[in-house]
């Protein structure tokens, strides 16, 4: 079972993000899960290449110590699987489903499936220990 201490540092992240309208995103980052109270501060930072231009980009989320994801805004997002697996999250009126692999840890990737009237994609990200290049 992995427990929220796992991903406890710095990670370097890579992620594509497939259109189903045929355009392809990249993100070349670093993760980093700082211990923060009774959980955890995910914050990624970046560089995302999408066919407009290259933007630098910020995302942060709050871990709970049960692996609760949760929005900047207090929000609850979903709960990562300990052992990896599927969950999902209903965004009205889109769903996201979402798959951890942590079978090559500490290497390992998360897979959203995004469907709905205003969003149709494939976003795969993959993280590995250390400092971003």
């Amino acid at each position: 079972m992995r427990g929220l201490e796992a991903f406890f540092g710095d990670w370097q992240l890579t992620r594509e993000i497939r259109e189903a309208s045929g355009g392809v995103g990249r993100f070349t980052g670093l993760a980093r899960w700082q211990p923060d109270g009774d959980g955890a501060l995910y914050v990624e930072t970046g560089d995302l290449v999408l066919a407009t231009g290259r933007f630098a980009a910020t995302r942060c989320y709050r871990w709970g110590r049960d692996l609760s994801v949760w929005f900047e805004d207090g929000r609850f997002f979903h709960t990562v699987p300990a052992e990896g697996g599927d969950t999902g999250h209903w965004c009205d009126p889109d769903q996201y489903d979402v798959s951890y692999d942590f079978s090559r840890w500490p290497e390992w990737q998360v897979r959203w499936q995004v469907k709905g009237p205003r969003k149709d994609y494939v976003m795969v990200s993959r993280y590995a220990r250390g400092e971003a290049k």
